[in-house]
């Protein structure tokens, strides 16, 4: 009489479940990692965009000789450059913000020009919905004399 050993049925099953359950977890943790990659690059893209802002208007201010004095209101109200510049800001980065002030306005008799410390700060909300600022600040000396 020979002994013979049992039957093993259904390991190749048990086999291709587990490998099933590992590619699973394998194909999730890829969606994840993809999903923050966006999130980051998204967040990345939107805080870049703040700083193109912010030193836009500075340019602008700079290059277009405006009367600094009109900036120490951070409403900008009676500038229209600064409105439109606040729609882009509104337009380009979401629950977007922004305000500009001059302090500190001095006028330089000798040479007829004002200078001013410029602070540009643009606020917004990520898509995930955390309050982030940029915050940018410079002095600017123009040939404008003041009001």
């Amino acid at each position: 009489m020979t002994c013979r050993p049992p039957h093993q049925a259904g390991f190749v099953l048990m086999d291709v479940l587990v490998s099933i359950l590992l590619f699973s977890v394998g194909v999730l943790a890829l969606m994840a990692l993809q999903t923050a990659m966006t999130r980051n690059q998204t967040e990345a893209k939107i805080r870049a965009d703040a700083s193109y802002l912010a030193n836009e208007l500075i340019g602008m201010i700079w290059a277009q000789n405006q009367d600094i004095s009109k900036f120490t209101s951070t409403d900008c109200a009676t500038v229209e450059l600064c409105k439109e510049w606040q729609a882009k800001v509104a337009s380009a980065l979401p629950n977007g913000e922004g305000k500009v002030e001059a302090s500190a306005v001095v006028p330089d008799p000798a040479s007829g020009s004002v200078s001013a410390d410029v602070t540009v700060t643009i606020s917004w909300k990520s898509p995930s919905g955390d309050p982030h600022k940029f915050v940018t600040q410079t002095s600017i000396a123009t040939n404008a004399t003041t009001n």
